[in-house]
């Protein structure tokens, strides 16, 4: 008995179009600039080289960027101090050995 596929599924000829097919797409898309533009943020205004004037990726103005950066400094200081890491002071008898071994030299 000769060997026929199965008559419902589709060809050889139509599987290997499709796959050249999908292929091709994957090609174009991954070729696209990485940098686009976003539909949303275009609808706030951006454009390439330009953020969007409002929303989460819009750019800080520079009192907001000032007070972001207090912020941050505020937060790391309070997770140094959580974390037993004081600010660095010098103690009196380092600073006196320090002065001897100039003395030394």
């Amino acid at each position: 008995m000769p060997s026929v596929g199965n008559p419902n599924g589709p060809s050889k000829n139509r599987l290997a179009a499709r796959a050249s097919s999908a292929r091709k797409e994957r090609r174009k898309r991954s070729q696209a600039p990485k940098d686009k533009v976003a539909k949303a943020d275009t609808t706030r205004g951006a454009r390439p080289g330009l953020l969007p004037t409002s929303g989460p990726r819009a750019k800080l103005s520079a009192k907001k960027a000032r007070k972001m950066e207090k912020r941050l400094a505020h937060a790391m200081k309070r997770k140094m101090e959580a974390e037993g890491e004081a600010e660095m002071k010098e103690v009196e008898g380092e600073k006196a050995e320090e002065v001897e071994m100039g003395d030394i030299q």
